[in-house]
């Protein structure tokens, strides 16, 4: 244990120590936008990993040493390294409570390498409990008042993520990789990364999420508005780290994983409007010209080689020029990116009306126009006005075609999206929920109870099928339509139906529940037995809706399946004129996945 302690000692002596970075993407911008500092020790001896080092060091009472080592060197590497990005420096919040904590070091090492306070966020790193807040807002409030940004780290993996959330306002917070790690296949990690984002959203607060390593993960945080991401599938840390992010990383996502909003298919291609680029080489003095000699031309895009660099804002470009003397004379001959501080929102043309709202809320600075792209080429440019206009033109068109009780989409919208994942040739499942011996029910019960039934239904429905995965449609009376683009339909529709039969007794009278159901005239007026309420579904399968040329066909084939279902006694289900089954009961042939 000596010899460890006497190393540890040696390295901090020595400063022996080698930082590496790890770039920090901007989703929207498809760009770095920072880089975390990690530290490493010799390479040669038991000290090399992070773990080994601040373990070691907090056994010792080194801690605080060890993190001003770590600080300082970090910050020496990145200035030589010369990195026009944010530099990410973790801190310990045990630390900022030790006796020894030294104000003011921090400052002192980024003037030492000439690095502006504005370009670094201090990273809170909580690996123990921490319960004195006063004097954390205290150190905080000490950083932010020398220029620096907050982040907190981690969040879900240390002990009092949210309360140092809610305490502290941090500009930025990470999300633990553990809730990103299969997150494409997890609902509930799913949901726990929505949560946090919508949280964020409300503070204004840019989340990133760490340990992103497969293009599943990285597709399904940018469907939920996720902004940042750190991991290996863009980058590993290294000594001297990438400074451009490969392009293709940005795979362009299928319209159908966006369901933010099922009424619509809407897309950003449809406020797009075409306007001939320049070269980002362009002369300022031509652009100039431009402007002058089209006074209707308010926004101009720069476009190499297909790809949207930069765009130019009218009135922030002739603000700019003026506002010197002699702006046009000593600018003139300059390139026009000389103008460009950021790369401009890019959205592909096939993302949903809904997605583009969100990217654009959760961005962290807001332009008033953004670029549309196809295949990641330039196709066109979109304004805020125009995303804001469609927008309202469509919640007119929601609530018109919203059921009134469940205020779920009606037959419209819903034909208007099946049609639309016909047209893209996007595979999904169709099925149509009816419910049996309703009529009985609702003359016994009351209209008032079998309108809770109905929205016991609709509330199991959404409830399985979160909006990431399809649709849930409400179409009239007791009839619910089911849109899924998730390839597990079949586990979710048993999973209804085994969840509405555990609810419907509750909507019964104690003797009624005894008897399994319920006395009363049938149409014809003659007194007989009415079972319980159950679920009837009749499904239409991938391998069927994908030959079907609209959404009546679709229809035609769901309207006989449930129909073949609704001969079956108690909740069941009949899958496309293929084996009839309960959904209690196992399938005695295989049924498509």
């Amino acid at each position: 244990m000596p010899a460890l302690h006497n190393k540890l000692v040696q390295i901090l002596d020595d400063e022996s120590l080698t930082p590496h970075f790890q770039p920090i993407i901007s989703l929207a911008h498809k760009d770095i936008i920072g880089y975390e500092a990690l530290i490493r020790g010799p390479a040669d001896g038991p000290l090399h990993t992070p773990m080994a080092l601040f373990d070691t060091a907090k056994r010792f009472n080194l801690s605080t040493k060890l993190e001003f080592t770590c600080r300082k060197i970090s910050i020496q590497r990145y200035a030589r390294l010369n990195l026009s990005k944010k530099l990410f420096i973790n801190v310990s919040p045990s630390v900022l409570l030790q006796p020894d904590f030294k104000n003011g070091m921090t400052l002192k090492f980024l003037k030492q390498a000439g690095l502006d306070p504005k370009s670094v966020v201090i990273e809170l790193t909580e690996n123990q409990p921490t319960d004195n807040y006063q004097v954390m807002r205290d150190a905080v409030t000490h950083y932010r008042n020398m220029g620096f940004e907050i982040a907190l780290d981690d969040l879900g993996a240390g002990y009092s993520g949210l309360r140092l959330w809610s305490e502290l306002l941090p500009e930025y917070v990470k999300i633990d990789k553990h809730f990103i790690q299969g997150i494409h296949e997890n609902p509930i990690k799913l949901n726990f990364v929505r949560s946090i984002q919508s949280i964020a959203n409300a503070l204004h607060c840019n989340i990133i999420a760490e340990g992103v390593e497969t293009e599943n993960e990285f597709k399904t945080i940018a469907n939920l508005g996720i902004t940042h991401a750190q991991g290996y599938y863009f980058a590993k840390p290294g000594a001297v780290p990438v400074e451009q992010v490969d392009n293709a990383l940005f795979v362009n996502r299928s319209p159908a994983q966006y369901q933010a909003n099922p009424f619509s298919a809407t897309t950003a291609s449809h406020i797009a409007k075409f306007i001939t680029p320049v070269s980002s080489a362009t002369p300022i003095a031509e652009v100039m010209h431009l402007f002058q000699h089209n006074p209707d031309l308010s926004i101009l895009p720069l476009v190499d080689d297909h790809i949207a660099s930069g765009i130019i804002f009218r009135d922030r470009f002739l603000s700019k020029l003026f506002s010197s003397r002699y702006g046009l004379e000593l600018y003139g001959k300059k390139p026009i990116n000389s103008f460009v501080s950021k790369s401009p929102l890019s959205i592909e043309h096939n993302t949903p009306i809904e997605a583009v709202s969100q990217q654009l809320t959760s961005a962290v600075e807001h332009d008033p126009a953004f670029i549309v792209t196809l295949e990641g080429e330039y196709a066109g440019i979109a304004t805020l006005l125009d995303l804001l206009e469609e927008m309202t033109r469509q919640q007119i068109r929601n609530a018109k075609h919203a059921n009134p009780l469940t205020l779920l989409p009606g037959s419209v919208p819903v034909n208007e999206r099946i049609n639309h994942l016909l047209a893209g040739k996007t595979p999904f499942a169709f099925a149509y929920f009816d419910l049996d011996n309703f009529k009985p029910f609702n003359d016994v019960y009351g209209y008032s109870a079998g309108d809770n039934i109905i929205k016991a239904v609709a509330h199991i429905l959404s409830e399985h099928l979160p909006e990431q995965y399809g649709l849930v449609g409400h179409i009239g009376g007791d009839d619910f339509i089911v849109v899924f683009t998730c390839h597990d339909w079949l586990e979710r529709c048993k999973a209804i139906l085994a969840g509405f039969e555990a609810v419907v007794p509750s909507y019964y009278k104690a003797d009624d529940i005894k008897a399994g159901g319920i006395h009363t005239e049938n149409r014809k007026g003659k007194k007989c037995f009415f079972p319980m309420i159950s679920l009837s579904v009749g499904i239409v399968d991938p391998t069927s809706t994908k030959d079907c040329r609209s959404h009546v066909d679709i229809a035609d084939l769901a309207s006989g399946a449930k129909k073949q279902a609704k001969n079956i006694d108690g909740n069941s289900m009949f899958i496309n004129q293929r084996k009839l089954m309960k959904h209690t009961d196992e399938a005695t042939q295989p049924l498509p996945a």
